[in-house]
């Protein structure tokens, strides 16, 4: 041992520590040039002592390169308000650290400590959080940040070459800040720790025990030179302000040990200023840069710590409705915490669902994506082809059982097929979306929102018709623009229209009256208006109506009708669009008639295009659900598959693909069969998101295959014909023609298509075999037997291990058309190629529109082919692959907003109507347990 202790000096070690910090620093911002680590400092009033700190905290943050923000808010801020700001800064993606400087300045009552545990402890890097203590007192040393303190006088021991674990240290002072989490630390590092204070007796006999000394107890100089064991390290963390003459403030500090003698036995001690104070401020900036690097490594995908569900299955299966209710979801909170969202993405609607916030592109922009399949199907039958189900069994087997990072992103059902006859759309057997009923009722509200976005619009487009009958220009500018406290001015949304007027002015008293005229009369002809009301329900009767029937109407009446709530064009916008700006503008650009020169008018003209905006701007976030086997699920909008593209959206798809990350997949599901769902969702959706496909799975089933071969028809609530379930290889082969041309449609686009076979009990190992063989020898890059109905993800593990070997194959993606080509070869090119049609014939009516909408400047948007869905032709009598006949094209409309024209191809109804017998006679309330009961 030395004469004298070596100093520990602080100033040298947290030199030390700083260095490496900035180079930690440098290198986040090497991977992510746009990311600034965040420091928040929150202080109320203005105690100068404090100022002190914070202006050593700022100036190390600056030097290692923290963005370090001062907040100092008033004494008279009340303790809800100023909880309130630290939720804020919470939520706020840019700060990574927070610390709230006490004791608080404040006029007001605030509980400082209330204060602090309010702080989210991914954030609390002055660990002082009673969660934070939780962690080290558990002996989680890595799960939040260590109190700086306590960490820095750990790295001053560790500087001292002393070995901690086997010492017997002792720890004079419990403060929360300093002794207490002093002692855990040691203790966690295997030395053997006592805790003494003031009134502990025998104190100097106690201390001198002593391998390791760390002293906080807040009393000048306290500790003497024979408390100390010879050969001790000492930490000081004391700083206390005693007279001295001889200094110009008449004060001068010192710590709680007596420096001067106790130096002449200890092995190493730290100063007072100079020891552990540096330290504290370093141990501050590595935790904010510790917080920084987890906040940046978010935004790489790594493979998820998710926690699988178990399936307890039963045969024979149960019901839908029993399976789900049988599984018990995890909180979604929890779910969202394992794939990696913040919980500043993420808003709950109850326990078992959530919005997720658009802002998780942002975080993850430099996060490559995963891989993108699409599961379709053959021509669809009343039998069912398990297409959604398929969907779910695969993301279980992918990710509960291949340990895959792996995104379902489906359609949300409308209520029309949910208490009609089809039911529910969450899956069946052991591959659902749970919790299923809330999955089938409401969710959380997006069609409700895009129901009265729809129709507020079309409530403004008839009384601006009936407001322009019925008064004079200048009446009618008055009411558009009206004297608000004797001044008058332009909405923005009126401003966009006199842009597109050409009428340069901002002034309303300065208009001409030829562009007062020109500005306040939409002119609007009603033989071409194409808006309709919506309702999600399926209601026969309002497919033809006549409205303004009231005496307050004055007799401007017309016949008009409702579609079902899915089949409106803000349902496609929702599905289509890239981010709210993105919505704004589409919304603004749908066009709801033409005016009588034949110029489109649009929702914008009609000044409703802000309020839509309004009304969407929380049903634009994707809705997160779960399986059965606790993966995860977007469930987000869902567009009629006639009218409109019939695929989910494209931003559950965009925020899925980088949260999984570059080795994880995404699989998304395409509306009704292949020629129908799939062409769209590449030609329209895959045209917009610039998303390129890795692979198509395509759902079939032996019934289904037979119905194409000629089986005979099925009759809901009718015993399905014994040939359905008795082997009949004939039928199968005959059949196969459908699933074949399918296959073709897939291979056409470039992508490889993985067949699935969806099994069902009635199936035999023959016609399994048979479509299996029959598919590879039609081009499918494999073909796989599947069981997930009964079996969950372990099911469709086979399925999984194929796609992800597909995934892997070279794809040449391309579109089937050029969107330049006139709308007629376009509309050509898809019946030719994905019908297998001789020709199309476009009635006069239709050819009507197509001039139109060239002469409007929409020939360049995408064909949406709205056409039975139950037939490669138009007649959906017409089973397998039917030959020699024309897609006869009555009508042709705009879907501008959303981006594509759909011609409208034989006779269809965008109102469904309801059965003898729906749904509806299978559901009810339990009212003793409030859970539906039924079959959805």
């Amino acid at each position: 041992m030395a004469d004298e202790a070596k100093i520990l000096s602080g100033k040298e070690v947290s030199g030390d520590v700083r260095s490496r910090l900035k180079e930690e620093v440098a290198k986040i911002k090497e991977e992510f040039p746009d990311f600034v680590p965040g420091l928040a400092i929150v202080q109320v009033g203005g105690r100068e002592d404090s100022n002190v700190y914070i202006r050593m905290k700022i100036k190390a943050a600056e030097e290692i390169g923290i963005y370090a923000r001062h907040i100092n808010f008033p004494r008279n801020i009340t303790e809800a308000q100023l909880l309130q700001e630290v939720q804020k800064l919470n939520n706020d993606p840019t700060v990574h650290g927070m610390i709230v400087q006490v004791p608080l300045d404040s006029e007001e009552k605030i509980d400082d400590d209330l204060v602090l545990n309010a702080i989210t402890v991914d954030k609390d890097v002055d660990g002082l959080t009673t969660a934070s203590a939780g962690l080290l007192s558990h002996g989680i040393l890595d799960g939040g940040f260590l109190p700086c303190t306590p960490n820095g006088c750990m790295e001053l021991i560790r500087r001292s070459g002393c070995t901690i674990q086997g010492a017997t240290a002792v720890v004079l002072g419990r403060s929360k800040i300093v002794g207490t989490p002093m002692a855990e630390l040691l203790k966690w590092h295997h030395a053997t720790v006592t805790t003494c204070h003031s009134r502990t007796k025998n104190l100097p006999d106690v201390c001198r025990t002593a391998d390791i000394l760390v002293v906080g107890i807040g009393r000048p100089e306290m500790v003497k030179k024979d408390w100390v064991k010879p050969g001790a390290v000492v930490i000081d963390c004391g700083i206390n302000s005693i007279p001295d003459a001889t200094k110009k403030s008449g004060q001068r500090l010192v710590g709680d040990v007596a420096y001067g003698e106790v130096k002449q036995v200890a092995s190493y001690i730290t100063p007072v200023p100079g020891g552990v104070g540096p330290m504290t401020v370093a141990m501050l900036m590595n935790n904010t840069v510790l917080s920084a690097r987890r906040s940046a490594n978010r935004m790489k995908a790594t493979n998820w710590n998710i926690r699988h569900l178990h399936l307890e299955r039963k045969t024979p299966v149960p019901s839908d409705i029993e399976v789900a209710r049988a599984q018990i979801p995890k909180d979604i909170d929890v779910l969202a915490k394992e794939i990696g969202l913040l919980s500043s993405e993420v808003d709950m609607y109850g326990k078992k669902k959530a919005k997720v916030s658009l802002d998780v592109l942002k975080r993850l922009s430099s996060q490559k994506n995963g891989k993108y399949v699409v599961v379709a199907g053959i021509t669809p039958t009343p039998l069912g082809e398990g297409k959604s189900t398929t969907t779910i069994g695969l993301v279980q087997a992918l990710g509960a059982h291949l340990k895959k990072n792996v995104f379902a992103c489906v359609r949300q059902p409308s209520q029309g097929p949910t208490f009609g006859i089809k039911g529910g759309a969450a899956g069946g057997g052991y591959s659902q979306v749970i919790p299923m009923d809330e999955f089938n009722l409401h969710l959380t509200g997006d069609i409700h929102a895009i129901t009265a976005a729809n129709n507020l619009l079309a409530a403004q487009l008839d009384a601006r018709m009936f407001h322009e009958s019925t008064q004079t220009d200048k009446a009618l500018y008055g009411r558009l623009v009206p004297a608000i406290k004797g001044k008058r001015q332009f909405s923005q949304i009126q401003l966009n229209r006199l842009k597109k007027l050409g009428i340069d002015k901002t002034d309303p008293d300065s208009l001409t009256e030829e562009e007062i005229t020109k500005f306040a009369r939409l002119d609007i002809d009603p033989s071409t208006i194409t808006w309709q009301r919506v309702l999600d329900t399926n209601d026969r009767y309002l497919r033809k109506i006549t409205i303004g029937q009231s005496p307050t109407e004055k007799g401007y009446t017309r016949e008009t009708q409702f579609d079902i709530s899915v089949a409106s064009e803000i349902m496609a916008v929702l599905a289509l669009t890239k981010d709210l700006r993105d919505m704004r503008e589409r919304l603004g650009r749908m066009v709801v008639a033409s005016d009588k020169a034949g110029t489109p008018v649009t929702a914008e003209d009609l000044g409703a295009s802000g309020a839509l905006t309004v009304l969407m701007k929380d049903a634009i976030r994707p809705n997160l659900m779960q399986t059965l086997e606790g993966t995860p699920v977007f469930v987000h909008a869902g567009p009629f598959a006639n009218i409109a593209h019939g695929n989910s959206s494209i931003l559950a798809d965009r925020i899925a693909l980088k949260l999984v990350g570059e080795d994880g997949f995404v699989v998304t599901e395409a509306g009704f069969g292949a020629d129908i769902g799939m062409e769209k969702f590449f030609n329209i959706k895959c045209r917009y998101s610039g998303l390129q496909p890795n692979a198509v799975v395509l759902v079939a089933t032996v019934r289904a295959l037979k119905m194409h071969g000629g089986g005979p028809p099925v009759t809901p609530g009718v015993p399905i014909p014994d040939v359905y379930t008795k082997e009949s290889l004939e039928l199968v082969e005959k059949g196969f023609c459908n699933l074949g041309k399918q296959i073709e449609n897939g291979c056409m686009f470039g992508v490889p298509v993985v067949v699935a076979i969806n099994a069902m009990t009635s199936d035999t190992a023959a016609e399994l075999e048979l479509i299996r063989k029959l598919s590879v020898d039609a081009g499918a890059a494999d073909a796989i037997i599947s069981h997930h109905w009964a079996l969950g993800g372990e099911g469709a593990k086979g399925l999984a291990e194929s796609v992800v070997k597909a995934t892997h194959q070279p794809s040449e993606f391309k579109f089937l058309y050029e969107l330049t080509l006139p709308i007629e070869e376009k509309i050509r090119s898809i019946a030719k190629n994905i019908y297998g049609a001789d020709d199309i014939k476009i009635l006069p009516e239709a050819q009507t529109q197509i001039d139109r909408y060239k002469k409007q400047g929409f020939n360049d948007l995408p064909i949406c082919m709205a056409k039975t869905h139950l037939s490669l032709s138009s007649d959906p009598s017409l089973k397998g692959t039917p030959k020699g006949f024309t897609i006869p094209v009555r009508d042709v409309r705009a879907s501008v907003g959303a981006g594509f024209l759909y011609p409208l191809v034989g006779t269809m109804t965008t109102m469904p109507g309801l059965s003898t017998r729906p749904c509806i006679y299978d559901i009810d309330l339990d009212l003793d347990t409030e859970e539906v009961m039924g079959l959805f």
